[in-house]
């Protein structure tokens, strides 16, 4: 007996079936969730680089400009936009979704390497691209207070350590730092003193950079030995800079103590980061959701200081309902969270 006998013997039976399963599939059909704005995760590839001191004009004309026009050689380019702001500028590229985002970052390397010669010359680093959507919103925001560092030695330690340690966990598409600065000697130069003794502020700054630069120190030999010389003259700390001599004047050496206040500090004193009424460096994750709250989590406790403090953060994961909250029975001055984001 073969599999459509039952329903050929049958042909009532068969057809208030048929007229079931076709009812069936009209009323579900009707309650199928629809998407109006269906999650899609388009390649993209963001671009960014620094030249200190620029105006947002100069970054435009000078990285901007020349970085669009190799990146718009690159096949399968959807969209591409660039923002140019103090001292930075980025690149956004997206991609076609049928675009591999492995294969088009190695285009885009390439092509930052042929428009290498076309930057500015005293471009302290090379442009820099990460795999990521600027327009995602982070999945986990880490502060960290002490009440016995610094926020520069804060920061540093965030920079230095948590952050290469989070960047590791798969799945995390960028770790970015604010609310800080890392640590910098500032030398606040008083004009009038300049005037009065003829210095210009372009003297100042070329004895800072011959006087804080890393050469090699040679080497002393005889006919037996050679003696490698070996020193570490890099300057570090305000009282190091202090006794720099500016230059020589009426027989006398003055000093840049002398003309200037060098102070220990950070690189930019006007980012600062606040939570309740601490000074709190913040640490933005972009990951691939709540699968890696937990591992996010467990590398800021592994490689947490004992003087610093990870209070809850606010940010919403993108999928993902729910928020993480602190792990039963943790130490007090290790926690993370998660909630609604905002700004550092």
């Amino acid at each position: 007996m073969s599999l459509s006998s039952p329903f050929i013997h049958r042909p009532v039976g068969t057809t208030l079936l048929t007229i079931a399963i076709a009812l069936a599939g009209a009323v579900a059909y009707f309650s199928l969730p629809i998407s109006p704005l269906p999650q899609v995760d388009f390649p993209t590839i963001v671009v960014s680089a620094n030249l200190p001191g620029a105006s947002p004009q100069t970054m435009a004309s000078s990285v901007a400009t020349p970085l669009e026009r190799q990146f718009g050689r690159i096949a399968g380019i959807a969209e591409m936009s660039s923002s140019s702001t103090q001292g930075a500028t980025s690149v956004t590229m997206v991609f076609d979704l049928n675009r591999n985002i492995d294969a088009a970052a190695r285009d885009v390397q390439a092509a930052i390497n042929a428009a290498r010669s076309q930057l500015p010359a005293e471009l302290p680093n090379n442009p820099s691209y990460k795999k990521v959507n600027p327009v995602d919103a982070p999945i986990l925001i880490l502060s960290l207070t002490s009440t016995l560092y610094t926020r520069a030695q804060i920061y540093d330690a965030a920079s230095s350590i948590l952050q290469q340690k989070i960047s590791q966990i798969k799945g995390v598409g960028q770790v970015s730092l604010g609310g800080g600065a890392a640590p910098a000697v500032r030398v606040e130069v008083d004009p009038l003193l300049l005037n009065t003794y003829g210095i210009g502020l372009d003297d100042v700054r070329t004895m800072l950079a011959s006087q804080n630069v890393n050469h090699p120190k040679g080497s002393l030999s005889d006919d037996q030995n050679t003696y490698q010389i070996s020193a570490n003259d890099q300057l570090k700390t305000a009282s190091d800079y202090r006794p720099l001599i500016v230059m020589y004047k009426n027989g006398g050496p003055l000093r840049l103590g002398d003309v200037a206040d060098v102070i220990d500090s950070v690189e930019d004193v006007r980012s600062a980061g606040l939570l309740i009424d601490h000074s709190a460096p913040k640490e933005k994750d972009l990951g691939g959701g709540s699968q890696n709250r937990s591992g996010l989590a467990g590398a800021a406790d592994d490689y947490a200081l004992g003087a610093v403090s990870f209070e809850p953060g606010h940010a919403p994961a993108r999928g993902a309902p729910g928020s993480m909250a602190p792990r039963d029975g943790s130490p007090p001055h290790k926690t993370a969270g998660s909630g609604p984001h905002g700004p550092p």
